[in-house]
């Protein structure tokens, strides 16, 4: 039987306010991913007013310990970093900052993905529990943890000393606002989220004038050649029981045309759930890239490693223990039953680099109006806002009731 929460750890209305106010001004000053300095400060600041023990880490990674005698240990993770896209979703809170690309280029930034709501909502679970201590035990780690969106942000924890420098939890906890009811929640045991790989491949041809093209090597027709081949990857290589992605996400080649390039660009994304499905997708894209190149005389191109988030995988018998909690919490009717999501996290590399179980859930950020209009924003939409009335309470709660599981007395 779960424990009832107590009211000192529940929202007010004062305190809700204070939530709200917190999430307009993450959401209006984004910031690129390993560039969230601003952001750092302003999240170490908070924490530490709360008294916290405070440490940077992994560059712009913020962690703040919160000890109430003896316990257990439990984490609780929130990501940091926004992404550059242009915000058009009319809010008076909207984005309107700039960033830089790590070639200079200047581009909007935007909180498309809702990582200004899983601070927000961090922040004030950090906030209930300091002022809470007579209703629980023991510590909580509060990981804020910069570029998620490129996969280098909770490697850049773990290698800088993470699970050296903080005390190490007994399981993991996080959340993520996506695209379904507001106030529900979602999460299932095993797997939840794919492996990612992404790759940049650079064709090598022989430039020439557009009017002898006897005399070239074709980058843009290799290229082409390859993109379509690799289509057949998941259609003719994965069985259909199993599921695979193979995106190719931009193609770059040439500046006039009437010159035909010495070289094309492309890049690719590949989304698995099996190890065995990876192997084969990932030796399928060398061997048709390789292949390709030498049926047209061409050098051997060159495939870089852009990004690998590592699988998000929920230990079933947490997983069960935490839906039981959150039907205490929100009624049976609001815990949605989820199913594995071809997007990725790399929030699973925090639990495995210490072997301990690790819990990921779900919760809606859209009204029954916006449902109904069918094909709402997604993540990383332009258009992306989550309704702020009851999707940031929910992620308090949802938060606050998972911590309580662990570290609630009796």
């Amino acid at each position: 039987m779960a424990n009832t929460i107590p009211q000192s750890l529940a929202l007010t209305e004062d305190s809700t306010a204070e939530l709200v106010e917190t999430y307009k001004y993450l959401h209006a000053n984004p910031e690129l991913s390993m560039q969230e300095h601003r952001t750092a400060d302003y999240l170490a600041k908070r924490l530490e007013d709360l008294g916290l023990e405070v440490f940077r880490c992994g560059g712009t990674g913020v962690v703040g310990v919160l000890r109430n005698g003896e316990g257990p240990v439990i984490g609780l993770r929130a990501d940091t970093d926004g992404l550059p896209v242009l915000e058009d979703t009319g809010l008076d809170y909207a984005s309107t900052a700039t960033g830089n690309l790590d070639d200079g280029t200047e581009v909007p930034l935007m909180h498309a993905c809702g990582h200004d709501t899983h601070m927000a909502t961090a922040l004030k679970t950090a906030e209930l529990y300091a002022r809470a201590r007579d209703a629980w035990a023991g510590t909580i780690a509060f990981v804020l943890q910069p570029g998620e969106e490129t996969a280098a942000g909770a490697r850049a924890m773990v290698d800088d000393g993470l699970w050296d420098r903080a005390p190490k939890p007994e399981i993991m906890f996080g959340q993520h606002v996506m695209n379904g009811p507001a106030g529900t929640v979602s999460l299932m045991g095993g797997a939840a989220m794919t492996t990612a790989d992404s790759f940049r491949v650079t064709v090598f041809g022989q430039g020439s004038h557009g009017s002898m093209p006897e005399r070239s090597i074709d980058p843009i027709v290799l290229g082409a050649a390859m993109v379509l081949r690799l289509q057949t990857i998941v259609s003719r290589q994965v069985a259909p029981q199993s599921a695979a992605v193979v995106t190719i996400g931009s193609f770059h080649a040439g500046l006039k045309e009437n010159v035909i390039p010495d070289s094309a660009v492309f890049t690719l994304n590949v989304r698995t759930f099996e190890a065995e499905v990876r192997d084969i997708v990932l030796s399928s894209i060398r061997r048709i890239i390789a292949g390709e190149a030498q049926a047209s005389g061409a050098p051997e191109p060159l495939i870089e490693d852009i990004s690998h988030f590592p699988p998000l995988y929920n230990d079933p018998a947490e997983t069960a223990k935490l839906a039981d909690e959150f039907r205490a919490e929100f009624g049976q009717e609001r815990v949605l039953p989820g199913t594995p999501a071809m997007g990725s996290e790399d929030f699973g590399a925090l639990a495995a680099a210490i072997d301990v179980p690790s819990v990921f859930w779900f919760f809606g950020g859209n009204d029954a109006e916006t449902l109904a209009a069918g094909h709402p924003p997604a993540n990383h939409s332009p258009f992306f806002a989550p309704v702020i009335d009851p999707t940031l309470a929910t992620g308090v709660r949802a938060a606050v009731r998972a911590l309580f599981s662990k570290v609630g007395k009796k």
